[in-house]
């Protein structure tokens, strides 16, 4: 039975108990996140589908709550309306044209690849002579050539994009946890 090393200690910030504890939900929701994010990457078109049913809920809720909000404030003005109202027409706009609907994350997710990619390039550029300098170029380049690629076929290869880019983050999300999990175990034991 290890302890704790000083330095994992610090690094991890947890003790030992709870380190243990860690690694087993750890591990355990890593794989089912692992697993998801497979499934999700075989078939992306069905992912996109969820994805976007998922949103269009989540906005109506989220219109609701801020309607009830608004009705207990007592707020008669129509601005303080316009919120709950636009939340509920835009989820529900998500739920009946599910295709615009995943072309518009599409287009977010795009617009998020522009921006990592730039700002790789950006800091290349400030690491450059230190080593790892070509670790940023290379994001770069594959976040600017996916934002192109998605470009070039949209609204087409939105339907395939999004499902894929959740399946896969999903998947790396997952892979993740299971080796920060697996390290703080061996933190626990060193």
């Amino acid at each position: 039975m290890g302890h704790l090393t000083e330095s994992a200690s610090v690094m991890v910030g947890f003790n030992e108990e709870f380190v243990k504890r860690y690694r087993k939900w750890g591990i355990g929701i890593g794989v089912l996140l692992t697993l998801v994010g497979i499934a999700g990457a075989v078939v992306p078109q069905i992912t996109s589908i969820v994805v976007d049913v998922f949103l269009g809920w989540l906005l109506i809720m989220a219109g609701v709550l801020a309607a009830y909000i608004a009705f207990l404030g007592r707020w008669h003005s129509m601005i303080a309306w316009a919120k709950p109202v636009l939340l509920i027409i835009i989820g529900g706009l998500f739920l009946y044209y599910p295709a615009v609907g995943i072309a518009a994350m599409a287009l977010l997710l795009t617009t998020y690849l522009l921006l990592d990619a730039f700002s790789s390039f950006g800091l290349a550029y400030d690491y450059y002579p230190l080593n790892g300098w070509i670790w940023m170029v290379i994001n770069g380049v594959v976040s600017l050539a996916l934002a192109v690629f998605v470009l070039m076929g949209w609204p087409i290869t939105s339907v395939i994009f999004v499902g894929l880019y959740v399946g896969l983050s999903l998947m790396f999300d997952g892979l993740a946890l299971i080796f920060m999990s697996l390290a703080a175990g061996k933190a626990v034991q060193s």
